[in-house]
């Protein structure tokens, strides 16, 4: 029934359930409210079930009533419930006084606009200032890990995105859902949630199959999205140089192209033969085939652009100066060591893969010697395949680094853990052999300086704060004996 009394949607189920239709065609209104209640009958004279709370959720109704029928047929008891406002008691729901339909005494028009009212005052209270407010979620399978540290990670990366967290939550389960990743029930639970909230996204921390996006979008009728697609559309807004924007396209594609669904592709060619496409290919084999073309267009650019990448390797390397790479964990402080180091002016950012481009730059020591310093872009836990697929290129610079400096953001919590991910990807790369200076960066953000020492010593690492030029001189002595061996051996022919 609508708000103007009217009935949209006459339903007959058993004594059992009644099964709902879709409501697409009732658009939820900015305050996440449908504009319907549902009215049904309870044969055993009982009140609102789970199933009656968990519709009147999902669907967005106004509200969800109940009426118990007598022995003889003639209406009972009326049971009623509807949504509230988020509140510290963490109620999801309000419970009307049952009453027979003869009492009901509830003006619902000035109700629901009351509520509507609340429901609008609240968001506001938000200052929501982004498109995009979204709710983590993130299903803990291994005893002993730390999923809040993995959610703040991905709050983070959120923030980068220019998305507005609003809340987020885990679930501990012996294994992931194969259908909504967390329980039903649970899930349930978040919708409910979001909607108090005004979230409209949903962000997994883990990769979804395209059945599981499709499956929870379905079932919670909210825009859901999964870590490896937060970090490439931080990669699309990142991206400036041409050679940045085709791999982030690339990637994107690669991610894209497994996840394209459609129906009736049993009968998509009615003409075939070879080098033929009959009339009745659909349009998600369109869909498909433009991509495989662009795929391909874009791996030549990216052929091209290494060809050019590698006249000027052969130039560089004909200056005889060593190279100096910066690798690192995204937001270590990399780009902002660059600057201080070598007195550039790369972006510097406090966030999350703010640096795509490699940048270098020709770093001078106290006593003469020199060497090219290269920023390369931040690395992250598990990251995407299809990044390092598409940014194969820009990683494959490192090759060329007679030596990786290594930088460590001291103050998180979890550098132990960055330092471990850093590292096995640069043994995926091959380049575990490569000679490596690890720096703890943000020394000024430690406050224990005894433990910083003890840290140094036992990762045989350099401490600095790369805002402060004044802490560096200890890195520049580290540094300068390695690099002026590794100029000699450059300029004799050697492999360093």
């Amino acid at each position: 029934m609508d708000r103007r009394g009217e009935i949209r949607l006459c339903c007959v189920g058993d004594h059992g359930r009644v099964v709902l239709p879709a409501l697409d065609d009732y658009r939820v209104g900015p305050t996440g409210l449908r504009g319907l209640r549902l009215i049904h009958t309870h044969l055993k004279g009982e009140g609102l079930t789970e199933d009656d709370l968990t519709d009147l959720a999902l669907l967005r109704l106004d509200l969800v009533a109940a009426v118990t029928v007598e022995a003889d047929g003639s209406p009972g008891v009326v049971h009623g419930a509807h949504l509230v406002p988020e509140n510290p008691q963490g109620r999801q729901w309000a419970f009307l006084r049952p009453a027979r339909p003869g009492e009901l005494d509830l003006d619902f028009l000035a109700f629901i606009r009351a509520l509507e009212d609340d429901l609008s005052r609240q968001q506001r209270t938000r200052e929501v200032d982004a498109r995009e407010r979204a709710f983590l979620i993130r299903v803990e399978t291994a005893p002993g890990a730390d999923p809040e540290g993995s959610l703040a990670e991905l709050a983070e990366l959120a923030r980068s995105a220019g998305v507005r967290v609003f809340d987020r939550t885990v679930q501990y389960r012996d294994a992931l859902d194969p259908r909504y990743v967390m329980g039903r029930g649970r899930l349930s639970d978040v919708v409910i949630r979001a909607l108090q909230m005004g979230a409209n996204l949903l962000i997994f921390d883990h990769e979804l199959t395209p059945a599981q996006v499709r499956s929870i979008g379905e079932f919670t009728q909210l825009k859901v999205i999964d870590r490896t697609q937060l970090i490439l559309d931080i990669f699309a807004q990142r991206a400036h140089s041409r050679e940045g924007k085709i791999q982030v396209e690339l990637a994107q594609l690669r991610y894209l192209l497994p996840r394209l669904t459609g129906k009736g592709t049993a009968l998509s060619r009615l003409a075939g033969g070879i080098g033929a496409r009959g009339p009745g290919e659909t349009k998600l084999e369109i869909d498909r085939r433009r991509i495989r073309d662009r795929i391909h267009l874009l791996e030549k650019a990216l052929r091209d652009i290494e060809k050019a990448r590698g006249q000027r390797r052969r130039r560089r390397e004909r200056t005889g100066l060593p190279i100096v790479s910066i690798v690192g964990y995204t937001n270590a402080g990399k780009s902002t060591l660059l600057n201080s180091l070598t007195r550039s002016s790369v972006l510097a950012e406090d966030r999350l893969f703010a640096t795509l481009d490699p940048k270098s730059s020709r770093l001078r020591f106290p006593r003469d010697t020199e060497a090219l310093v290269t920023d390369t872009v931040g690395f992250i836990r598990d990251l995407p395949q299809e990044l390092f697929a598409a940014f194969r290129a820009t990683l494959d610079e490192l090759r060329d680094a007679h030596l990786l400096l290594h930088v460590v953001d001291i103050a998180n919590p979890s550098f132990a853990d960055q330092i471990a991910a850093v590292e096995r990807i640069i043994a995926h790369l091959d380049l575990a052999d490569k000679p490596m200076v690890r720096v703890f960066n943000k020394m000024d953000r430690f406050p224990d300086r005894d433990l910083l020492g003890d840290l140094c010593r036992r990762y045989d690492a350099v401490a600095v704060s790369a805002l402060d030029q004044g802490t560096l001189m200890p890195l520049l002595e580290r540094l300068e004996p390695v690099v002026r061996d590794l100029g000699r051996q450059s300029r004799a022919g050697e492999t360093p």
